[in-house]
């Protein structure tokens, strides 16, 4: 197993939560660990960790993107509990990614609010969704077809 360095930059989770951020049992972790496909250690009191920014690269690498078909259906008020994978900070705007199991959560947010939240990747955070627009979706075969009506 590989030994993580003093935690500094990174950010440590307990197995179990790292289970539940892949939505896997903490045995899968622990595999994930020993096998050296992500990084993780153990505390100076000898519990297991997994080092957040390993696990979210581990994430966004393993991500299964949905391929056509029917899109989830959803309530208006999610809430997503991922590890943020990248910030961009770019003058008073910030662009925050998070990869909550298959999903990739990008938010555009202030620069102030990054620095208050002190988000960085490999930490765990959670992206509420509250839209207030709706995007119709259809099954990529039908994609291309053309509508009912169209040429009239």
């Amino acid at each position: 197993m590989r030994r993580m360095a003093k935690p500094g930059p990174h950010h440590p989770l307990r197995i179990g939560q790292a289970a539940d951020l892949l939505g896997v049992s903490p045995d899968t972790v622990r595999r994930l660990v020993d096998s050296g496909e992500v990084d993780g250690g153990r505390s100076d009191g000898g519990q297991r960790h997994v080092d957040g920014v390993s696990l979210a690269a581990y994430l966004v690498e393993h991500a299964d993107v949905p391929r056509g078909g029917s899109a989830p259906t959803r309530s208006a008020r999610n809430r997503f509990t991922g590890l943020v994978t990248k910030v961009r900070v770019d003058g008073l705007v910030a662009q925050v990614e998070l990869q909550a199991g298959p999903h990739r959560i990008v938010s555009l947010i202030t620069a102030e609010s990054v620095a208050e939240l002190g988000l960085e990747p490999g930490m765990v955070a959670t992206a509420s969704v509250k839209a207030t627009s709706v995007v119709v979706e259809v099954p990529e075969a039908r994609a291309g077809a053309e509508a009912p009506g169209a040429g009239r």
